[in-house]
C-alpha cells in the first residue's frame, strides 16, 4: 500500500507533457499544472489562434493567462525529490513518444492495448473494456494499436473508407461509390484483402522456396568447395610425387649414361695405350735395325758385307698405319645427340600435357552463376541445334524438315509402337538432352506450347502428369495471338507483354535459370524462372489443332 501511495504523489507531480517531474511548477484556472517552460512552449503554438487551453481538459483561456510559479508545489517536489523519488519512467502502462496513446485517457496516457477500426480510435485496457462487454461494440474489429487510423477515413467525405475500387486501385467510401467512382468494379475491402492475401501467400512461398534453393545452393558451394580444395591439395600432392620420381628416373638415366661413357672412355683409351705401346716398340726396332744397316753399310770389306747382309737386311712384320682408324673430334658426339633428342621429345610431351593441364584447370566448374547475356548476338553465341524426336511424337503430330517442324493433323500418323511415344497429349520432345547454358528459338503459327521437360515425365495416364506445365517435371510457355501463359506444377501465372510469334528460350542448368523472350527486331523478356534442375532437360512442344511450330536455324 505504501509503495502505491509513492506511486500516486509520483504521478501527482509529474508534467503530463514531459512526464518528468515538475520543474518551476505553475497552475492554471481549471487546476492542472504542469512546467512553467513545457505550458509556455505549448501555448506558443496557438498564438496565432489567440486561444490558449489546457493540454489535459482543453479549457479555453482568453487572453493568454500570465504563469506564476506555485510555491507550495514547488517545495512539495523539492521535498520528495531529496527522499529519492525520481521521474516516472515511461514504462510498460505509460505511452512514451514512440507509442500509440488511449484517446479517452485524461492527464497522463497510457499506452493502447487495441485500435478500432470502426470508432477509430484508441483504447488502453480499462476503456476498453466496453468491446467486450457491450453487444454492439463486440462487433466491432480490433486491431493491434495503430497510429495510421485516421488514413481509414475518406478525406472528402469523413467517412470510413470499407470499399475499394478496382478500376483505381484504391479504398474509397459509400458516398464516393456514388460519386466519383460510380459504375466503377469495386467489392467490399474485406473480400479485396482476401484477395490480396491470397496473392500475398503465393509470393512468400515463391519467396521461402527461391530462401530454400539458394540455401540449398549454399550448401552445393560449400561442397563444391570443399572437393575443389580437396582435390587440389591431393593433385599437387600427387604432381609432386610424380615429378619426384621424374626426377629421380632422369637422375638413374644420367648416372647410367656418365658410367657408360665412362666405362667406354676407358676401354678405348686402354686399347689406344696398347696399340700406342707396340707402335713404340717397333719404332725403336726399327731404328736399331736401321743403326745396324748404317754400319754394314760402311764396311769396307766386301766379303765381309756381304756376309752379314742376308741375317741383317730381314725385316719383322710391320704394323701397318691402315689398321688404325681415326675419326677426328667424333668420339662420343652420338651420346650427346641421343640426349638432346631425348630432351627435346620430352620437352614436346611435356609441353604438351601442361597445355592439357592447363585448360583442364581452367574448365572446372565451380557451379557460380555466369552473367545472363544481354543481346541477341551474345544468346546465339550459345545456340544449340535442336531436332526432335519421331519416338516421343503423338500420333497427331506430323514432323518434316529434318524433324525441325512440327504440325498437327487431323488423321493420326502411322507411327510404330514406342514407350516414349506421347499418347495422350499433342506433345514432342527434342533428341538432345540440354545442360549447361543453352538457347534456341522456336518460331510458332496459332497455339503452340514452348516447353522443357525432364526425360521421365509421363507419356500415357493422367494427361496432367504428361500435360507440359501441369506436374513437376515440365515448364511450359503458353503462346497464343491472344497473349501469353506461364505453367509450372499446376499453377499459372499470366505473362505480360507482346504477342510472341519467335519465341526465343535461354537455359543456365548450373544456375538454375529458365528465360523466354519474344523475338522480332528486339527481345523483350516474357518470364523467368529460377529453380533448382534436378536432371537433363529436353526441348518440348505441344501444339494445338489446325497449329504448328518449327526449330529454328541460329547458325
Amino acid at each position: 500500500m505504501a509503495q502505491k501511495g509513492v506511486q500516486l504523489d509520483q504521478e501527482t507531480i509529474s508534467c503530463s507533457i514531459c512526464l518528468d517531474l515538475l520543474k518551476d511548477p505553475v497552475t492554471v484556472s481549471c487546476g492542472h499544472s504542469y512546467c512553467m517552460k513545457c505550458l509556455q512552449t505549448h501555448w506558443d503554438t496557438e498564438d496565432e489562434k489567440k486561444l490558449y487551453s489546457c493540454p489535459q481538459c482543453r479549457q479555453i483561456f482568453t487572453p493568454r493567462p500570465v504563469l506564476q510559479k506555485n510555491t507550495m508545489l514547488a517545495v512539495l517536489v523539492e521535498e520528495l525529490k531529496k527522499s529519492g523519488l525520481k521521474a516516472a519512467p515511461a514504462d510498460h502502462c505509460y505511452a512514451g513518444a514512440e507509442d500509440v496513446a488511449c484517446d479517452f485517457c485524461t492527464g497522463r496516457k497510457l499506452k493502447a492495448e487495441k485500435s478500432c477500426l470502426q470508432c477509430l480510435v484508441s483504447y488502453c485496457q480499462k476503456h476498453l473494456q466496453p468491446h467486450f462487454e457491450v453487444a454492439p461494440l463486440k462487433k466491432h474489429k480490433l486491431v493491434e494499436p495503430s497510429k495510421k487510423l485516421q488514413e481509414n477515413v475518406c478525406s472528402r467525405h469523413d467517412e470510413v473508407m470499407k470499399i475499394f475500387c478496382r478500376t483505381d486501385q484504391q479504398s474509397i467510401c459509400t458516398f464516393c461509390l456514388l460519386d466519383k467512382h460510380k459504375g466503377h468494379d469495386t467489392v467490399s475491402a474485406a473480400a479485396e484483402r482476401i484477395e490480396r492475401q491470397r496473392e500475398l501467400e503465393v509470393s512468400r512461398q515463391n519467396i521461402q522456396q527461391r530462401i530454400q534453393d539458394r540455401e540449398k545452393d549454399v550448401k552445393l558451394l560449400q561442397q563444391e568447395a570443399e572437393v575443389i580444395n580437396r582435390t587440389a591439395d591431393k593433385a599437387v600432392e600427387d604432381s609432386q610425387k610424380i615429378f619426384t620420381q621424374l626426377i629421380r628416373l632422369m637422375e638413374k638415366q644420367c648416372s647410367d649414361v656418365t658410367q657408360q661413357v665412362r666405362s667406354q672412355q676407358e676401354s678405348q683409351v686402354s686399347r689406344v695405350k696398347e696399340l700406342e705401346e707396340k707402335l713404340r716398340q717397333e719404332i725403336a726396332e726399327l731404328k736399331r735395325k736401321d743403326g745396324e744397316l748404317q754400319t754394314l753399310s760402311q764396311t769396307q770389306d766386301h766379303n765381309q758385307f756381304l756376309h752379314d747382309y742376308p741375317s741383317l737386311s730381314a725385316l719383322s712384320q710391320p704394323t701397318h698405319s691402315s689398321s688404325i682408324h681415326i675419326r677426328p673430334l667424333r668420339y662420343f658426339e652420338d651420346v650427346t645427340a641421343a640426349v638432346s633428342a631425348v630432351r627435346d621429345k620430352l620437352q614436346d610431351v611435356l609441353t604438351e600435357t601442361w597445355t592439357n593441364i592447363s585448360l583442364t584447370v581452367t574448365e572446372v566448374d565451380v557451379l557460380l552463376p555466369q552473367p545472363e547475356p544481354k543481346t541477341r548476338e551474345e544468346f546465339i553465341r550459345y545456340s544449340c541445334d535442336i531436332t526432335l524426336d519421331p519416338n516421343t511424337a503423338n500420333s497427331y503430330l506430323l514432323l518434316s524438315d529434318g524433324n525441325r517442324k512440327v504440325r498437327r493433323t487431323s488423321q493420326p500418323q502411322s507411327y510404330p509402337g514406342h514407350p516414349d511415344r506421347f499418347t495422350v497429349r499433342s506433345q514432342v520432345l527434342s533428341q538432345e538432352s540440354l545442360t549447361g547454358r543453352c538457347y534456341w528459338e522456336v518460331e510458332r503459327r496459332e497455339i503452340v506450347s514452348v516447353a522443357v521437360a525432364y526425360k521421365n515425365i509421363s507419356r500415357t495416364g493422367d494427361w496432367r502428369q504428361c500435360r507440359f506445365g501441369l506436374n513437376d517435371k515440365s515448364w511450359a510457355l503458353d503462346c497464343s495471338d491472344s497473349g501469353s501463359n506461364f505453367w509450372y506444377n499446376g499453377v499459372l501465372t499470366p505473362v505480360s507483354g507482346l504477342r510472341a510469334s519467335r519465341v526465343g528460350v535461354y537455359l543456365d542448368h548450373s544456375a538454375g535459370i529458365l528465360s523466354f523472350y519474344s523475338i522480332s527486331k528486339t527481345m523483350t523478356l516474357l518470364h523467368r524462372v529460377h529453380t533448382t534442375f534436378t536432371q537433363p532437360l529436353h526441348a518440348g512442344l505441344w501444339v494445338y489443332v489446325g497449329s504448328a511450330a518449327e526449330m529454328c536455324k541460329l547458325k
